[in-house]
């Protein structure tokens, strides 16, 4: 422990900044009707959703923590484009879904879970 107290020191000393934690990043490819998520759980802090439309139609994401009342989210995206959406993501569970037309009701939600 000492050890490291003393790399940390001298890292400040020397005006080297310890390294920042990368975002956490998923990827939610959409199609006609359904998200496909890169992974269903990240780790809490800094994040970048990448919202891929694979389909044929326009999508957009939208994403709510559990109890919370904003809802975040990537404006409509073009078939064959990408956008991304950079937050802090607190622990919790969130609902993702597409608000375009009926497509949430067709299918087009899931969860992630922030741990």
């Amino acid at each position: 422990m000492k050890l490291l107290a003393l790399v940390f020191l001298g890292m400040a000393l020397h005006g080297v900044a310890p390294s920042r934690v990368a975002p956490a990043r998923v990827q939610v490819v959409a199609k006609e009707f359904s998200f496909g998520l890169s992974r269903v759980s990240v780790k809490a802090g800094p994040a970048v959703i990448e919202l891929a439309n694979f389909g044929q139609d326009p999508h957009d994401l939208r994403l709510q923590r559990a109890g919370a009342r904003h809802i975040a989210g990537i404006g409509v995206v073009a078939p064959g484009k990408r956008r991304e959406l950079s937050l802090k993501l607190p622990h919790g569970r969130y609902a993702l879904w597409c608000s375009v037309a009926n497509h949430r009701q067709l299918g087009m939600r899931a969860t992630l879970v922030v741990r």
